[in-house]
């Protein structure tokens, strides 16, 4: 972030830009000195260029051989004129690249457009040639301004120098930069000129600044890394950065000398010109076209041209409202946030923004979640990721005491931060927009064209997808369309919505959610940034920041493989993605992995071919290399290790490596972007023209995250008793009220059918509840009915049918009632076959079953004929996609195998292999994967003494197998069973 100077000069000039800001050229009058080394300069290019070619050609002739080897040649011995002529060869293709490096200095300084282009295994020549070109055109008139920093070599900066404005520089240094920007060099000797002009007539005191003064500013070529922004213009010379708006509003839609126009988020460009509020000050404006020394002619005429075309600006900026609609161009209306597409349904309703208190809960719900659809998706799948591995490992009995529980139910911030993630969570957009980045790599790929650069993504409120490239790549492959100009792709949500699941490798997985600026969210890719991310605020502010991008990082859909590493932080983070993260614990371990890893990855681009990752996740090897490694660094380094970060990080974007570095000075060797984050929640970037509403995690909020991952931990020992948390009373006075059956065919016994129309939504309602006998926050079930939004008011309407329909017991209670917490709770006559279900098997197993066999075998029996199909096995397609949020799809079938092996068991004890092989099939129609049911049913069999239905079984069970082949245990039971089943198989089949 920009460190904002609050000292006055001499002159009054307002305060001065941090030490980024590029400094004027010293005006220095060309010495004796000066002449030599130009003529020295001028004598070693002749030299080069064309004195060692003629020696070449004169001295040692035609090197290669006048015809085409022979086998018999190439077992000549290897004599000195052998020698001299490879060396020949080799010094000519020296020459022919030092020649190409000189071209391309040449070519650069004349066009006074950013840095020259690198020669590729160049470095030494192009740094001489460089140097040659330089030392040369300092003795011409316009040296200043051919390239930047020229005139500055072998020369230190003299005196306090004033801060001036330059252009977005061509190589990445600006999120928005854009490339190829003309600039004459005239023009930025005439406004040098301008800018002396103005210093002393504002030091004379002749021109004093009246409401009615208008002002121009023009931009110089960039110097060195550094770009400019209207927010340091506003700064530098209305004192107040914010006050960039004013500036855009008096320029936009005016044509600027090279054609183009200035839009809300593109970089000014060398050579344009802006108008200034009549308030602005500093010595680099112009006060009046008319003004302007006659030396600069091609300045004062283009100013004057463009203060012709300035009615429509000023009318805008002094009226408030623009204009009719139509005058703006439509292309680059909004660059920083882009143009949504009206939405055809209903209006969505927008979730709050995130609460700056310190625990960061507010309005029942951590609102930090609920405003963070895609970090809260990858969060609530990873968690359900995690239970349904400790159910399976729970079932297998890879961890004692475990089998047959419920996962535990979350109470407390743990129980908020699950409804926030429920509320919050937009796994559909999470799926299109992998779907969208590999639709498009797999497109690239076809058409042989690499992978652009991309620094962020934007996701529009309709759902539109926005890349923002780093430079053009021309057209992009449909679906996608150029956005507001060439440095934007975009991809609508309805062509998302076709696109299908493509194998290939995700070709930006550092993209990582940052905020919203409109109603947009915008995406940085952390991977590209050509340096280090910093970020700076308060230690509390900036933590927020680094959990919630190292929990999306750990979590996100669209990535393969990711590896974050935290340093200074988020130890207690790693429990979210334990093969993802890593903590080091200081920076001097930091930079010895890092270089490490530098010197491999390098390597192995080399090795491979590739000028970068995004070449790589094109090409045969994409699956198996170039996984990005993103460093999140809290502390800022110091000294030496501040300049050995920097130096890794100079080269990271090419190697997919990204560094995201805290930093309370806001000063820090190699930071290409910096950022800010503010005690009221706002992300700034002035340089990169972002002002977002930061996405956080709070403490209080990470530590209920965590608190979720480390219930659902499979290695986890649970002290927790296996009973489930709601037991029905299945005797027959326990006949409930209200009967739902939903294993199977969803059916209600005991209410009478809502009205046509809203029948379908009560049902889904009521399903909801009776799988969450805990309770179920009002804004869960309303996420949970109305994915896109809903208001308040529709949400409580549908609460109050829902009571109406379900009523009362018959002491007046309402059977849907609300908690302490506020949760809707359903009454205990409010009753599901899930509910009996697991009554039975737990009465079966741990109450009556326990002492009597006859019981137990009633009881299992009773339970596996509940058993109808699949849950909720009718239910409307689209309607119901809160249940790929639970795991109760896991749950069901490991109950029935439990049902179906404890009734087996009984069958078995008094020999009716035949009553075990039928509850035994019975279950396999609920969980046709389960290993226990395959091999128990093997026993049966074989209990029963048939080899041939033995061997049949065994056929069809490694038909099931597929590729993946039979499971280790299974294979051992069968070389108990039937030793000879692979012989006996083959015979089978």
């Amino acid at each position: 972030m920009a460190r904002r100077t609050t000292s006055s000069s001499s002159t009054g000039s307002p305060p001065g830009p941090r030490n980024r800001t590029p400094q004027p050229l010293p005006r220095r009058r060309r010495t004796f000195g000066d002449l030599g080394k130009a003529f020295g300069a001028f004598l070693a290019l002749v030299v080069l260029l064309v004195g060692v070619p003629g020696a070449l050609a004169t001295q040692m002739g035609w090197p290669l051989p006048s015809g085409a080897p022979t086998l018999d040649w190439l077992q000549q011995e290897i004599t000195v004129d052998t020698f001299l002529n490879v060396l020949t060869v080799l010094v000519w293709f020296a020459w022919a690249q030092f020649t190409a490096c000189v071209l391309v200095e040449v070519k650069a300084a004349l066009s006074g457009v950013g840095l020259p282009n690198r020669v590729p295994g160049a470095g030494p020549s192009q740094l001489l040639a460089r140097q040659l070109v330089a030392a040369l055109l300092l003795v011409g008139a316009t040296a200043a301004s051919f390239t930047p920093g020229l005139s500055q070599l072998g020369h230190s900066m003299e005196g306090n120098q004033r801060g001036t404005v330059a252009a977005a520089q061509q190589t990445p240094g600006g999120l928005f930069g854009q490339q190829q920007e003309q600039a004459a060099s005239n023009a930025a000797a005439a406004i040098a000129e301008q800018a002396a002009n103005a210093a002393s007539h504002a030091e004379s005191g002749a021109s004093t600044a009246t409401e009615g003064d208008t002002k121009y500013y023009r931009i110089q070529p960039p110097e060195g890394r550094h770009h400019d922004s209207m927010w340091e213009v506003a700064e530098r010379h209305l004192g107040d950065g914010r006050r960039y708006k004013e500036i855009y509003e008096l320029n936009k839609d005016r044509t600027q000398p090279d054609g183009s126009k200035l839009s809300e988020a593109s970089l000014i460009r060398p050579g344009w010109i802006l108008e200034m509020p009549a308030d602005a000050r500093g010595g680099d404006l112009v006060e009046m076209p008319d003004e302007a020394p006659k030396a600069a002619e091609p300045a004062q005429r283009q100013i004057q041209e463009y203060a012709e075309t300035g009615a429509g600006g000023q009318q805008q900026a002094t009226g408030g409202q623009q204009q009719g609609a139509g005058s703006g161009d439509r292309d680059t209306a909004h660059i920083h946030v882009p143009q949504q597409r009206p939405e055809s349904g209903p209006q969505q309703a927008q979730p709050a923004q995130a609460s700056s208190d310190d625990s960061g809960f507010s309005f029942g719900l951590p609102e930090a979640l609920v405003g963070a659809p895609l970090l809260a998706a990858g969060l609530l799948g990873a968690l359900g990721r995690r239970r349904r591995q400790a159910l399976w490992q729970s079932a297998l009995g890879a961890v004692g005491g475990r089998r047959g529980m419920e996962p535990p139910t979350p109470t407390g911030t743990a129980a908020d931060a699950q409804d926030a993630l429920l509320v919050g969570a937009d796994p559909e957009g999470v799926r299109l927009l992998d779907l969208s980045l590999r639709g498009l790599a797999a497109a690239l790929a076809a058409e042989s064209r690499p992978l652009p650069t991309v620094y962020a993504a934007w996701l529009s409120g309709n759902g539109d997808l926005h890349l923002q490239l780093a430079q053009p790549a021309g057209k992009p492959p449909a679906p996608w369309q150029l956005g507001q100009d060439q440095t934007f792709w975009m991809l609508a949500r309805t062509d998302a919505e076709r696109y299908e699941d493509v194998d290939t490798a995700a070709p930006y997985p550092g993209l990582v959610s940052l905020g919203t600026m409109d109603d947009s969210r915008l995406l940085l890719n952390l991977e590209s940034v050509p340096g280090i991310v910093s970020l700076s605020g308060s230690d509390r502010d900036r933590a927020g920041v680094f959990a919630s991008v190292a929990a999306e990082l750990a979590t996100n859909g669209w990535s393969d493989r990711m590896t974050i590493t935290l340093v200074g932080f988020g130890q207690d983070l790693t429990p979210l993605a334990p093969n993802r993260l890593r903590h080091l614990d200081d920076i001097e371990a930091l930079l010895e992995t890092m270089e490490a890893e530098t010197r491999q990855r390098r390597g192995a681009l080399g090795a491979a071919g590739h000028d970068s990752v995004l070449t790589g996740r094109t090409g045969p090897a994409q699956h198996t290399r170039w996984a990005p490694h993103l460093v999140l660094l809290a502390a800022e380094p110091q000294g030496e290790d501040a300049i050995r970060l920097a130096e890794l990080a100079a080269d990271a974007s090419r190697l997919g490596i990204g560094y995201l570095v805290g930093t309370e000075s806001g000063d820090l060797p190699g930071a290409a972007w910096e950022m800010e984050i503010t005690a009221g929640g706002k992300l700034l970037a002035p340089l990169l023209g972002l002002e977002l509403d930061a996405q956080t995690l709070p403490l209080a909020l990470q530590q209920a995250v965590v608190e979720l991952f480390v219930e659902a931990d499979p290695e986890r020992e649970s002290t927790n008793a296996a009973a489930p948390p709601f037991l029905v009373d299945i005797s027959e006075q326990g006949r409930p009220a209200v009967y739902a059956r939903l294993v199977g065919p969803y059916e209600i016994i005991g209410l009478e059918t809502p009205d046509g129309e809203r029948s379908p939504l009560m049902h889904e309602a009521l399903a909801l509840l009776l799988l969450h006998r805990e309770g179920v926050h009002p804004r869960v079930l309303s996420s949970a009915l109305w994915p896109r939004g809903v208001t308040d008011d529709v949400r409580d309407a549908l609460v109050e049918r829902l009571r109406s329909w379900l009523g009362s017991d018959p002491d007046g209670t309402p059977r849907l009632g609300t908690d302490a917490s506020g949760r809707l709770t359903l009454a205990k006559a409010v009753v599901s076959d899930l509910d009996v279900l697991r009554s039975l098997y737990h009465e079966a197993t741990q109450g009556q079953g326990v002492n009597s066999r006859a019981v137990r075998g009633r009881l299992l029996t009773d339970a596996l004929v509940l058993v109808r199909g699949p849950l909720l096995a009718d239910r409307p397609q689209g309607r119901y996609g809160w249940l790929s949020h639970e795991i109760i799809d896991a749950q069901l079938p490991l109950l029935v195998a439990d049902i179906g092996l404890a009734l087996a068991e009984f069958h078995l004890e008094k020999g009716r292999a035949e009553k075990a092989i039928e509850a035994l099939n019975a279950s396999l129609n609920s969980a046709p994967s389960d290993e226990r049911l395959w091999n128990e049913l093997l026993r049966a069999t074989h209990a029963t003494g048939d080899s041939d239905r033995l061997k049949r079984l065994a056929a069809d069970l490694v038909s099931r197998s597929g590729a993946r082949g039979v499971p280790p245990r299974t294979e051992a039971l069968l070389d108990e069973l039937l030793p000879t089943w692979r012989s006996g198989v083959a015979a089978v089949g």
